[in-house]
């Protein structure tokens, strides 16, 4: 089963990738690895506002 969170996106970047902290509330953070290019599409900035989707194998990251 999915889990969606929603929270606040802060970034720490890399040469190809970025790592994507998503405060997701309850003193809890998630963190996934995307491209910088997936970083760019998605129009993340730090503080902007992104969601979590979490299943067992992966973390996707999306927008509104």
């Amino acid at each position: 089963m999915a889990c969606r969170r929603r929270g606040r996106y802060c970034r720490a970047g890399h040469a190809t990738t970025a790592h994507v902290r998503i405060d997701i509330g309850n003193s809890s953070i998630a963190t996934s690895s995307i491209t910088n290019e997936a970083v760019d599409e998605l129009g993340l900035t730090t503080g902007s506002s992104a969601y979590a989707v979490i299943k067992a194998s992966d973390v996707m990251v999306a927008v509104d």
